[in-house]
Order: C-alpha cells, then sequence, then structure tokens
C-alpha cells in the first residue's frame, strides 16, 4: 500500500480539478438562487445534492437527516482518520432587490406570514462550493488518507417556530458519528471583504444569540387620569434604560464585549389611554458563556424589580439560541499556513470579533472546528459600503468561488495527510 502524500503534495491536482468544476459551482449556485427556500424546506436543493453526491460513487448518502439534511461520506483508498466539511442550504425571508438574471422571485409563508424568499446571506454560495469540493476529491479517492464527511446542513438561520433543526438536529440525529469525525472545517462568505480576502480568528469567533422578551403589566386607565392607575409605558422605559447598565456597569468588558439591544416596544392602542401591558422584545450577544448566564440573570432582575418599584409586573422569557462559535485554537494555529498557501499570505488576516451568531458553534462543542470567512464583494468595489449579509441587495461576486472549493479542499487533505491513524 503507498504512502499517504504530504501537505502540499495535493496542491495541483485540487488546482486544477477546482478550475474543471468552477463553471458547475456557478451554475449551481445560480440554481438554487434562483430556487431558494427556507430552513427545514430545502427539499430541492437537497434532492440536488443528494444526487450530485450519489454520481460521484460516494460510499454513503444519507438523506432527510434533522428533516432535510444531506450527509455523504466519502472514503480514502488509505487508512487515517475522518474530517467534516459543513454547508449550509437554507434561505431568509427576504424579497431580493438584486437585478441578476437568476434573481429570485419565490415567496412563501414563514411563521404565518407571506414573504418572498432569498439567499441573502450567500448559503446557496457554500452549498455550491462544497459540491465542488466534493467532485474535486471524489477524483483523488485513491490518494486521500481517511475520510472525508461532507455535511449539508438545513435551517442554520432557525428552523420556523414550533419545529426543531440546524446544527443541534444534524448532531443529534448522529452526523458527526459512524464514522466518528475528528475535526471539522466550515466557511461563510460575507460582503464586507473583497473577493479573495480571508478573515479568521482563534478562539470566541462568533458570538452567542439569546431573546429576551419581557411583558410589563400595568393597571389600564384614562391618560388624563394616570393616578388611577398603573403605567407600564413609562415603567417599561425606565426597564429599558436599566438594561442599558447591564454591559456598561455589570459586565468586565476589558474580557469580553457583550450586548444587550431592545428592538421591540409595543404597547398602547389610542392616545387617550394608558394600556395594561407592554411588551419589549430584544437580543442578548455575548463572547463567554459564562458572561452569558450572568447578562441573563441581570436582564431578568433588573426587568422585575423596576417593575416592582413602580407598582407593575414584569414576566421575563429569554431564550437561549445559538452558542459562541469557538475556534479550536490548536486547528486554527494549525490551519493558518494551508489558507496562506492557497490564498496568499497577504490576502489571510486576523480579523475582530463578530457579533452575528452561527449554529457551527454546536458542532465546534463536539469536536475541534475551524471556521473563516471569505470576502464576496468585488474587488472594483468599495466592501465598506457593501450591502451586508441578510439585506434584499446582498451581492455575490462569483469569482469568489473557486477560492472557497480551493481552500475547504485543501483544508480536508492537508489535515488527513498531517493526522495519519
Amino acid at each position: 500500500m503507498n504512502a499517504p502524500d504530504t501537505p502540499f503534495a495535493f496542491d495541483a491536482a485540487v488546482a486544477e480539478a477546482a478550475a474543471r468544476v468552477a463553471s458547475r459551482v456557478v451554475a449551481w449556485r445560480r440554481d438554487f438562487h434562483q430556487n431558494p427556500e427556507l430552513g427545514n424546506r430545502e427539499r430541492r436543493t437537497a434532492a440536488v445534492v443528494a444526487a450530485h453526491l450519489k454520481a460521484l460513487g460516494f460510499d454513503a448518502v444519507h438523506e432527510q437527516v434533522a428533516h432535510t439534511g444531506v450527509v455523504g461520506v466519502l472514503k480514502g483508498k488509505l487508512p487515517g482518520k475522518v474530517v467534516a466539511l459543513r454547508a449550509d442550504m437554507d434561505a431568509l425571508p427576504v424579497a431580493e432587490e438584486v437585478d441578476v438574471p437568476f434573481k429570485s422571485t419565490q415567496r412563501t409563508e414563514w411563521n404565518g406570514q407571506s414573504c418572498g424568499v432569498m439567499h441573502a446571506c450567500g448559503h446557496d454560495a457554500h452549498t455550491a462550493m462544497l459540491m465542488g469540493v466534493a467532485e474535486v476529491l471524489a477524483g483523488m479517492r485513491d490518494r486521500i488518507p481517511g475520510t472525508v464527511k461532507f455535511i449539508f446542513q438545513p435551517a442554520e438561520e432557525t428552523p420556523p417556530i414550533g419545529e426543531d433543526g440546524g446544527a443541534t438536529l444534524m448532531v443529534e440525529e448522529g452526523c458527526l458519528e459512524h464514522p466518528k469525525v475528528d475535526a471539522i472545517f466550515g466557511l461563510h462568505i460575507t460582503s464586507i471583504f473583497s473577493t479573495g480576502q480571508i478573515g479568521y480568528r482563534s478562539g470566541p469567533l462568533m458570538a452567542s444569540a439569546d431573546d429576551f422578551r419581557v411583558f410589563v403589566r400595568g393597571v389600564q386607565t384614562h391618560a388624563a387620569m394616570p393616578w388611577r392607575g398603573v403605567d407600564p409605558i413609562v415603567v417599561s422605559s425606565q426597564i429599558v434604560l436599566g438594561l442599558q447598565t447591564v454591559v456598561s456597569r455589570r459586565m468586565n468588558i476589558t474580557q469580553e464585549p457583550s450586548v444587550v439591544t431592545v428592538g421591540v416596544f409595543q404597547g398602547g392602542v389610542r392616545h387617550n389611554i394608558i394600556p395594561d401591558e407592554v411588551k419589549l422584545e430584544g437580543t442578548i450577544r455575548t463572547f463567554d458563556e459564562g458572561q452569558r448566564d450572568e447578562i441573563h440573570e441581570h436582564v431578568k432582575r433588573i426587568s422585575e424589580m423596576i417593575a416592582q418599584a413602580g407598582g407593575a409586573k414584569a414576566t421575563v422569557h429569554i431564550h437561549r439560541w445559538y452558542d459562541v462559535t469557538v475556534n479550536d485554537p490548536a486547528l486554527t494555529e494549525w490551519s493558518v499556513p494551508t489558507l496562506e498557501r492557497v490564498a496568499g499570505a497577504d490576502h489571510v488576516g486576523v480579523i475582530d470579533k463578530v457579533c452575528g451568531a452561527e449554529d457551527f458553534s454546536f458542532y465546534q462543542k463536539a469536536v475541534p472546528g475551524f471556521f473563516y470567512f471569505m470576502g464576496c464583494t468585488p474587488t472594483d468595489r468599495d466592501a465598506g459600503t457593501a450591502a451586508p449579509n441578510h439585506s434584499p441587495r446582498f451581492y455575490v461576486d462569483e469569482e469568489c468561488l473557486p477560492l472557497g472549493v480551493k481552500t475547504l479542499s485543501a483544508l480536508a487533505l492537508d489535515w488527513l495527510a498531517a493526522h495519519p491513524k
């Protein structure tokens, strides 16, 4: 049996194979973009992915994982460990405003409301790139020392209300087992960087994400006679101000940043009526799980005590969504030379923490993981003014796609070559 290749040995073959599949990656991306599907509804996308993996002769293709997920297993001819690559497939309830020939005109229902559907966060590109990686590596399986597992995940942008899904359900249903994954890699395109640029960070990279709701109950009365009731609008205003002290006065901001934001303030139906109740909604973002728990306690206590002081009652609900996305320090240090070799050292750099959240964090809680960002704004445009991810004007420069195929391929191959079983 031949000995496994070492890192660098795959570079020429990867570059050639990525060039051959480049036009197909673009075609897949445009097809997904024109036919977007929301979380837990990615049936067409999943069918295209599964058919592609089967046509490549994958050793196993598991469908309907976590509702609509697809997990493909590609075993190399040489013995070795198991590495996983992940792409998310779902779109967003956004009506597209980008004028491209493959613009989405899809409409559907999301949480009871009619809405447009758009790949406004680049998951169409993620899926197409990983399909390209599958083709590249399938053509090299005789040289692969170990196994590559391809995880095509639904519902990264959260499942509909009342449903489970996303990375948590993928993990629960065994996507990292049989065979057991030893390390996992993933990427995300972003318009804040130009095409060709790659950003990474060791340790906490993306924030945890939780939402909270506060219901403040007062006593309804005529607005001309406020002393005859308890005004929940005034009390809620004081709660909003009180919550601003959580980060500024209760958190050690020299350790990690955090955010507590109230985004919804609803109460009342008429100018001369003080209502019975006001609803507040907001988000909590942290980069440390301990601080996360502390902030939850502060939000609850401050809301309840301010309400009590004003003669009202506050009921607080906090929902934990995504954990902190934490890049394994050792895996990050190992990965950077591969990225620099493929993309060029001057195009790879450390970035600031990102207050957005990612459920890639749940894979990282189970196995060492590395997640990085890749620019998708054309080099002749100012990335500083580009429409952000989740915008109806989010635009993807398709020139970024080959770099995604090459970096994911190189990370998987290099890792397997450098970590013999």
